[in-house]
């Protein structure tokens, strides 16, 4: 039902980007139910193109808004051009008729709308008169007498006399045109329309933000589930991320399916659900559960084991590591305030004791204060002989500790990060707050 991204476009890729979204959309097209909607996230430099591709999938009858979010203050080189600050969400649906559709509505302005409602009735109710004429004058079948005056009325005779038996049409002295008693506890709000200024973007020091870089406020999201679906329904986000979609979609009920093509997304978002949600119950697939599928991984792509291996110990893929370019650092956990542990990592069968030397040189270089080598098979004795010469890290008021501990992909799957000796390790990616737990039930694929 749901997919939010946020697209950057080079100038060559153009034509591969456009059709590999078709191919998307048309699949997202066929699993979608006629009651769904889809909404597609981009930025201004891909909308137009992205619009396009929706009506040729969805039906141009079917194009239900182009949202409007503002995510941040104008920036950019303003003074050769309008200064850019936002971003475009288009919502369509499968259906013309039969798409679930909840209106939204946004908090008033406490000071405005009690001018508004400047009266109140003896209950202690704030009111206001509105008017009770329809805008349609060409009406016979609405045009009476009531209390003395004639008009073309919005209601029925017979209703407009049950509303004044009640107390809620108001005649303030003879001969003045009746009016509607309009309370304002009664009003769900301010009607949300397709431009939304009220949803800020996550700034660095905002506690709702992990670490994700494009990571999207979690009132954005909720906002899309609560307009489109019911509890109950399914939420699909086919390019997860770090999971803002998923949960908001548990903490609103719905049931989900989040899919992302990286381990790291996949790790994150587990993280972040059992952070969130206390008791929360999902099914991952795709990622190894065992030392064979580890291995299978492995050898299909070195880099993703590379980054789920990372995972299993909470640590960050180096930013600097490229392709062949690592330095020999592929992951990094900090320690303390300013401590680092780089992470080393090995998916292939023939390990020695000579990579176990060359992370002991990376921590020199690097002027780091642990390492960790982590390995698919089992070490061999002279690289224990050889981590175990490193000495020991020994933090203030923190017993010492091995300076570089060599753990295998085995024993992280079976005792999780118990395996390693890291004090004061800090998380590179911040905990989730407590949500209220809910009975919705999902799953993530890779």
């Amino acid at each position: 039902m749901l997919r939010a991204m946020r697209v950057f476009l080079g100038e060559n890729d153009m034509l591969a980007y456009l059709t590999m979204m078709a191919v998307r959309l048309v699949e997202l097209h066929r699993v979608l139910k006629d009651t769904g909607s889809l909404y597609l996230h981009c930025d201004p430099t891909a909308s137009h193109y992205l619009k396009i591709l929706l009506d040729a999938v969805f039906g141009k009858e079917n194009f239900r808004n182009e949202i409007v979010w503002k995510r941040s203050q104008p920036k950019g080189l303003a003074f050769t051009r309008f200064a850019t600050s936002h971003d475009l969400i288009f919502a369509v649906s499968k259906s013309s008729s039969d798409t679930v559709w909840n209106p939204v509505y946004a908090a008033y302005d406490i000071e405005k709308i009690h001018k508004q409602y400047s009266q109140i009735d003896k209950t202690g109710r704030r009111y206001q008169l509105t008017s009770l004429l329809n805008p349609n004058t060409n009406r016979p079948n609405l045009t009476y007498e009531f209390l003395g005056v004639t008009r073309v009325w919005r209601w029925t005779k017979e209703r407009m006399q049950k509303a004044y038996e009640d107390g809620l049409v108001v005649q303030t002295k003879p001969g003045n045109v009746p009016r509607f008693k309009r309370f304002l506890d009664e009003q769900e709000g301010i009607p949300v329309g397709d431009v939304w200024t009220d949803i800020k973007t996550l700034q660095g020091a905002s506690q709702e933000r992990l670490g994700y870089p494009t990571q999207k406020p979690v009132a954005l999201l909720e906002r899309i589930v609560k307009a489109s679906s019911n509890e109950g329904d399914v939420i699909l986000d086919p390019f997860c991320g770090c999971g803002t979609t998923v949960h908001a979609a548990q903490k609103l009920n719905r049931n989900w399916i989040g899919i992302d093509v990286t381990h790291l997304a996949i790790g994150l978002i587990e993280r972040r659900l059992k952070d969130a949600f206390e008791d929360i119950k999902f099914e991952t697939h795709g990622t190894p559960k065992d030392i064979g599928g580890a291995a299978a991984l492995a050898d299909a792509d070195k880099y993703e084991f590379e980054k789920w291996a990372l995972s299993l110990i909470n640590a960050q893929p180096w930013k600097g590591g490229k392709k062949g370019a690592d330095k020999g650092i592929d992951g990094i956990r900090y320690i303390g305030k300013s401590d680092r542990c780089i992470v080393s990592v090995k998916g292939g069968k023939n390990v020695g004791v000579a990579m176990v030397r060359d992370l002991v040189g990376v921590l020199d270089r690097e002027g780091a204060q642990m390492g960790v080598f982590l390995t698919l098979t089992p070490p061999t004795k002279p690289m224990l002989t050889e981590a175990a010469a490193a000495g020991q890290y020994a933090p203030d008021g923190v017993a010492p500790v091995p300076k570089v501990q060599i753990v295998t992909v085995e024993e992280l799957l079976e005792h999780g990060e118990r395996a390693l000796r890291i004090p004061l390790a800090v998380d590179n990616y911040k905990k989730a707050a407590k949500e209220k737990d809910n009975k919705a039930q999902g799953k993530l694929d890779i």
